[in-house]
């Protein structure tokens, strides 16, 4: 994945510009979440990358816990924590938390184990909107506003039975999305695969603000915005 292409890293410090996160949401992760566009009010680090970065830095362990509590803009200076012992975080020059990792059972550094599991985490995560996402607002007859559309990255948790694999998928188990007023939280279960065999699973936790009564014909216009700024950027 290259990662380094993605940051800058000066005396075990780590920064990012907006065109290096900018480049890893659209190119890697296949995720065109206006937060992550370089001229973008309210810029943000794509969560993936911090979590691929801490998976290269500190391993990855069968059983972890990534809580986000702070939104990364550019030029901000982390620290990543080397080794996770129960409960690590990655903080910046102030000592100000942006995410929590807790971890335990076995944990491996072997840079094909990590590699497998960041690419296939990152593929799948990268295409919750408008896959996903959509479908469940559809469900719930509410959507995101299309004005400003705010959807962030709270959490995700993943088991592993064993960490004894070169190749992983996931795959999508279940989705839920609860509503409280103009707020909804949606849970996308998954499963990892290693070939036809379950080797773990996981949830990943999203917010969404800002939610309305849906209007298919203004989804439907937002995920062809959504199409177009893909084609775009595949284009230039």
């Amino acid at each position: 994945m290259y990662l380094e292409n993605y940051c800058h890293i000066d005396n075990g410090k780590i920064s990012f510009s907006r065109e290096q996160a900018s480049n890893f949401a659209k190119n890697i992760a296949d995720d065109f979440n206006p937060l992550h566009d370089i001229d973008a009010k309210r810029f943000c680090v794509p969560g993936d990358l911090l979590f691929a970065l801490n998976l290269e830095t500190s391993g990855l362990s069968q059983e972890m816990k990534f809580t986000f509590s702070g939104m990364v803009s550019d030029g901000i200076s982390l620290t990543f924590p080397s080794d996770i012992h129960e409960k690590a975080a990655i903080i910046d020059d102030n000592g100000k938390e942006y995410l929590t990792i807790e971890a335990s059972g076995e944990c491996t550094k072997d840079a094909k184990t990590i590699a497998a599991l960041t690419s296939a985490y990152v593929e799948f995560s990268g295409h919750t909107f408008p896959h996903i996402l959509v479908e469940l607002m559809k469900q719930n007859q509410v959507m995101i506003n299309p004005t400003r559309p705010m959807v962030m990255y709270e959490s995700m948790t993943i088991h592993l039975n064993s960490l004894s694999f070169k190749n992983v998928k996931l795959s999508l188990a279940d989705s839920k999305l609860s509503l409280e007023g103009k707020r909804g939280v949606a849970d996308l279960i998954f499963n990892l695969y290693d070939g036809d065999k379950i080797i773990g699973h996981g949830k990943k936790h999203m917010l969404l603000s800002g939610l309305r009564p849906y209007e298919q014909d203004v989804i439907d216009n937002i995920v062809q915005l959504y199409i177009d700024k893909k084609q775009q950027h595949i284009k230039s």
